[in-house]
């Protein structure tokens, strides 16, 4: 039960630094279908700066720039330019996929995989950053509550919370709409690539596609969740225990594959399940 619960939090990491990241977004009316590619390029990026300077903490603020980078390109062609965002979202997802492909066989001359990353290069606690409990893993257990007093407790949050319910009203009152979006955007892209550098790093090496539809699964835990940050850790924690339980359950009747499509299965039946009963920002997806 030990293993299976150290499990859970490890396979629900990537998920709740995205889930989290996908709050701030959405809380200000930008849906970010792109969490998806977020999560690949971050992943990538810690890969190919960790082979690269042989420091894992450089790969994890490469992860994080990148997903900035990804994020504010989401941002300025939603928010500025006026383009749907589910459109803006699907075809991020899809140049995260070609790019990160193209730059393996640039970076690591391999379409398939990238050399086994040494993340105890930094010695010390960082050193062991992977390890039973992973210190990423404390990290994103302590964004929650972080993330509740920011978008609760603050001017901030307040303010990012307005303008993904009324943004009229709050535009009236001198709040700068786009720009607070565009804040909301960019915060969901860097937890999002902190939650990419973690698939790499844990796993010591970058594949293609990694990210195998962990960005829309933080999307659904996002909703089970209620747009609030107890609600996605609680989400996540439910969809990190079903894929972890892929490693303990050896059953000879029970067919692997259907192991192995639990995580989405149950991501389906909490859909069902929570659509409908769920209030999303009042503003979401909508143009300012």
């Amino acid at each position: 039960m030990i293993a299976l619960l150290l499990a859970t939090l490890r396979t629900a990491t990537p998920l709740l630094f995205a889930g989290l990241g996908g709050m701030f977004s959405e809380r200000g009316g930008v849906v970010n279908i792109a969490l998806e590619g977020i999560l690949l390029v971050g992943a990538f990026a810690a890969a190919a700066a960790t082979v690269l300077t042989g420091s894992a903490l450089i790969g994890l603020a490469a992860a994080l720039i990148a997903g900035v980078m990804l994020a504010a390109l989401h941002a300025l062609v939603t928010i500025w330019i006026g383009v749907d965002q589910i459109v803006s979202g699907v075809a991020l997802n899809l140049l995260a996929m070609g790019l990160t492909e193209f730059l393996m066989w640039v970076f690591f001359g391999s379409g398939s995989n990238s050399p086994r990353l040494e993340t105890g290069s930094m010695g010390g606690v960082l050193g062991r950053l992977f390890v039973e409990l992973p210190p990423l893993t404390l990290l994103a257990l302590a964004l929650v509550p972080l993330s509740a007093l920011l978008l609760f407790r603050t001017r901030f949050g307040l303010r990012l919370r307005s303008v993904g319910e009324h943004p009229e009203a709050a535009a009236s009152l001198g709040i700068r709409v786009k720009r607070t979006r565009l804040y909301g955007v960019l915060l969901s892209g860097a937890l999002a690539g902190l939650g990419g550098a973690f698939l790499s790093l844990n796993a010591h090496y970058f594949v293609k596609n990694m990210s195998a539809g962990r960005g829309f699964i933080a999307l659904a835990a996002l909703i089970f969740g209620k747009w609030k940050p107890w609600g996605v850790l609680a989400a996540t924690l439910l969809f990190g225990f079903a894929e972890a339980l892929q490693g303990h359950l050896h059953a000879p009747w029970l067919p692997i594959r259907f192991v192995q499509m639990l995580p989405y299965l149950l991501t389906m039946i909490a859909l069902v399940g929570v659509i409908g009963r769920s209030r999303a920002p009042a503003a979401l997806g909508k143009r300012t």
